[in-house]
């Protein structure tokens, strides 16, 4: 058997036993004590509220999908339509999964914790691996089984292939960006009219049944930090695979040296990702804590064993893996996708350090609350903008070793602009080095909205105080994971739309021909415009989404206020609120407003492209990838610190709750919860939608482009 084969049997086997995993640990979370009656009524309440809102969701997204699946096939046939279809739909479908179990979860954690902290943790994170283990099985499977239908018999058609898989990628992003902006402005919203009158205006707790905007916020953490989510890494984990791939056939296969290696260069980023998905499946293990301690250190080192393990397993791995599919010749590449592994988890750290309220620059957010809230925000962006500078580096210094090593082990392979070409596919399998144990890094990130579920169920319900107290901890460490997630996330999008560029970049080279060298000149008017433009749409794009959840939480806070204006008892506790009018106000604002920003990442490089020409679009891919990195990383992060600044002097520090310094704090929060949980992710969405549109269009663009 050759190793081709190999590796698809191997990708469809490893997809079929994560998917295996998915389900055992699914029952397993779900077949755990729900605690009292009341705990479970909350809990059906807040999955009830989350599948209405994703029936609706999805109903919208559907017609999108049909209609662009049309235009595909008319254009390139139905190979290329079948393949955007199942991309979109293994989107959805990992993000579906997550949603299932995280509010399956809830009452469940609630209950575990209840018992111990360390219970409440391994409910809480099995639940996520549900979501991040469905995630990488899904995407595995689907991308594999699609690109071997695509390849045909015998391989016959590598070409067509290569040519057709960037459309499965464009189905995948296109939802994601649909899912994680309508879901993170229903979540937002929710949670911010919440906040503002609930906290700032009443000064009752957090969570507390009186809110009537409470479930609405809870269904929220659900569809937005789950089900969008989802949605988001799995086109992040597929397009990482995809970039790589389709480099790989001009870099390789198409030059007459290396065609040898061309096929097995095509596979190795599936390569990369069974031997990612193995280890972190091994690395679930590592997961515990002793005793009831509520540290955040505890808590993060027990998720940091797994993390750790698993990057370190799948570091040694990768060398053995690599050596077997490409050959001793081209060690290199290990060592670019090497640079990707270690840039993820310098990324990781660099977030903790400037979210987690265990470091000083959270700490310094909480003390500046004492002068108000222009402070805390004022505070806030600056953490947030000195959180850009090792990211950045980071991600240079990964492109540069991919680069260097991977152009070493064939200094002799094809030139494009004084490029080589077997570098740039080193730099491009970096970005699935940065994402090869998502499984786990993504099962860390999506027990956090569980976790604050949990907390709300056991306010709700009247627990034990020391519940909420095990819960909160849980919750806590969560924002700092959930960052951190993020921050991978945004990494490997940085690296994998960069990728993409090159892929267009390529894909126009062998069109147009050698005089298209000329138009990648950075001198040339059409690419300093292209840039402009680009550097420009991120900045659009969150004013459109900030926008949406401003305008959906004023709508929130009025029906929040009505309520307590119009249901007599309901402030004394003796009435119940009417949670199911502010589920519909948040679920009919996150439709309607999720259209604009959606549409901007699609149509802006079609535009640009046929109307200003090819220099123009790459000018624009180029802008937006540097803009974009450096905003979504500075949304996250603010956001993030923003909110864990709250917390830390909720635990008694400057004040604690009720306190002046508090309120000052909430507001802070309040303005980071759209920064981090709705415009900074979905930014990552963008800029490699905008590449993958512009791949998947780019044969079209260079032929029928108006020549000015």
């Amino acid at each position: 058997m050759d190793t081709t084969n190999l590796l698809f049997y191997l990708a469809i086997a490893v997809g079929v036993i994560g998917v295996i995993f998915v389900t055992i640990a699914a029952k397993w979370v779900l077949k755990q004590d729900r605690g009292t009656d009341r705990m479970k009524e909350i809990q059906d309440e807040i999955q009830k509220g989350a599948k209405a809102y994703l029936r609706r969701q999805y109903t919208s997204v559907g017609i999108f999908v049909i209609v662009v699946a049309i235009i595909l096939g008319a254009t390139y046939g139905l190979k290329s339509a079948s393949a955007f279809v199942v991309g979109a739909f293994l989107s959805l479908l990992s993000g579906y999964l997550g949603m299932i179990i995280g509010t399956g979860a809830n009452a469940q954690t609630a209950a575990g914790s209840s018992k111990s902290l360390n219970t409440g943790l391994r409910v809480a994170f099995f639940s996520g691996t549900v979501m991040g283990f469905s995630v990488v099985s899904l995407g595995i499977l689907g991308l594999s089984l699609i690109f071997w239908w695509l390849l045909g018999s015998g391989h016959a058609h590598v070409a067509s292939a290569a040519r057709l898989i960037p459309a499965f990628g464009f189905g995948a992003s296109s939802v994601a960006l649909f899912a994680r902006v309508g879901g993170g402005i229903f979540t937002k919203s929710a949670d911010v009219g919440a906040d503002l009158v609930g906290k700032v205006e009443a000064g009752i707790p957090e969570d507390d049944p009186r809110n009537p905007a409470v479930i609405a916020d809870n269904v929220g953490d659900n569809v937005g930090d789950i089900a969008g989510m989802g949605a988001d890494l799995y086109e992040s984990y597929v397009g990482s695979i995809i970039a790589p791939l389709t480099i790989a056939y001009i870099a390789f296969y198409k030059d007459p040296n290396l065609q040898v290696h061309g096929l097995n260069a095509m596979m190795l980023p599936f390569a990369v990702a069974i031997t990612g998905i193995i280890m972190s499946l091994i690395a679930t293990t590592f997961v515990h804590v002793k005793g009831d301690r509520t540290s955040m250190g505890v808590l993060l080192m027990a998720l940091r064993k797994g993390v750790w393990g698993a990057a370190l397993l799948t570091a040694i791995a990768l060398f053995f893996v690599v050596r077997y599919v490409m050959g001793p010749g081209f060690d290199g590449l290990y060592y670019a996708i090497l640079s990707g592994l270690v840039a993820g988890v310098i990324i990781g750290y660099s977030t903790e350090y400037y979210t987690s309220q265990d470091y000083s620059p959270t700490k310094e957010v909480s003390a500046s609350a004492g002068t108000g809230g222009a402070t805390v925000v004022i505070r806030g962006m600056a953490v947030g903008m000195l959180s850009t500078v090792i990211p950045i580096l980071t991600v240079g210094a990964a492109i540069i070793v991919a680069y260097a090593f991977s152009k070493a082990s064939a200094p002799h392979a094809s030139v494009i602009g004084g490029v080589n070409l077997v570098g740039i596919y080193g730099v491009a399998l970096a970005g699935i080095g940065m994402l090869a144990t998502l499984g786990i890094t993504l099962a860390t990130d999506a027990y956090g909205p569980v976790a604050d579920n949990a907390g709300g169920i056991a306010t709700m319900a009247e627990l034990d105080p020391k519940v909420r107290e095990r819960t909160d901890a849980l919750d806590s460490l969560g924002n700092t994971t959930a960052a951190t997630g993020k921050g991978f996330a945004i990494g490997s999008a940085a690296l994998t739309a960069l990728g993409l560029t090159i892929s267009v970049i390529l894909v126009m080279h062998d069109i147009i021909g050698k005089d298209f060298q000329h138009m990648l000149s950075v001198a040339d008017p059409m690419m300093i415009v292209g840039m402009f433009i680009g550097g420009m749409l991120p900045f659009l794009f969150c004013s459109f989404t900030l926008n949406a959840v401003g305008k959906a939480a004023n709508a929130m806070v009025e029906e929040v206020r009505r309520q307590w204006r119009e249901i007599k008892g309901l402030r004394e506790g003796n009435a119940k609120a009417d949670s199911g009018k502010c589920v519909e106000i948040a679920t009919l604002s996150a439709q309607k407003q999720m259209i604009a920003p959606a549409l901007i990442a699609v149509i802006s490089p079609l535009l640009v492209g046929f109307l200003l020409g090819p220099t123009a679009l790459l000018g624009l891919l180029t802008g937006s990838i540097v803009s974009g990195f450096l905003l979504a990383v500075m949304m996250a992060n603010a956001g993030g610190t923003w909110d864990n600044a709250k917390k830390y002097i909720e635990e008694g520090n400057f004040g604690g709750k009720g306190s002046d310094s508090h309120k000052a704090a909430v507001i802070g929060d309040t303005v980071g919860d759209p920064f981090k949980d709705t415009s900074g992710p979905s930014l990552n969405i963008l800029i490699k939608l905008m590449a993958v549109v512009s791949l998947v269009f780019a044969s079209l663009i260079a032929k029928y482009y108006i020549h000015w």
